[in-house]
């Protein structure tokens, strides 16, 4: 199984939420987007543990499991797409997220999220991660 981590599920992960970890521990490869990616440094630069937090992010980059997912023009295909479908449905998402939704669709990986709009999204492989 290939997993896609959401923001909000690196976060579960780091604080030692039991699903995600086991999720993290079954899969056979764990990417993240480079939106992802970027949400990450953004949340870390607004706290008061930016260096420890980016250290910890590199390292867990740095895994042979774990594997960066950089935007591609199937990527903005794929954003297109879902973008359409939503409007045409009349439940827009997140923009961040749709990106997010469409690396996990061009990827083949299951989506791991607390973000419940991504049920929104056809086709999309996700697990939603209730927030404790």
């Amino acid at each position: 199984m290939k997993l896609l981590l959401d923001s909000n599920a690196y976060s579960h992960l780091k604080r030692g939420h039991p699903r995600v970890a086991e999720l993290v521990r079954m899969a056979e490869e764990v990417l993240l987007s480079a939106v992802v990616i970027g949400e990450l440094f953004y949340g870390f630069r607004k706290g008061s543990r930016t260096e420890q937090n980016v250290r910890e992010l590199y390292a867990f980059l740095d895994s042979p499991y774990v594997t960066f997912v950089p935007v591609s023009l199937v990527t903005a295909d794929r954003y297109a797409r879902i973008t359409t479908s939503l409007r045409a449905k009349g439940r827009p998402i997140p923009s961040n997220d749709i990106w997010i939704a469409a690396h996990a669709m061009e990827t083949g990986a299951d989506l791991i999220s607390s973000d419940r709009h991504f049920e929104e999204v056809d086709g999309l492989a996700w697990e939603h991660i209730p927030v404790n």
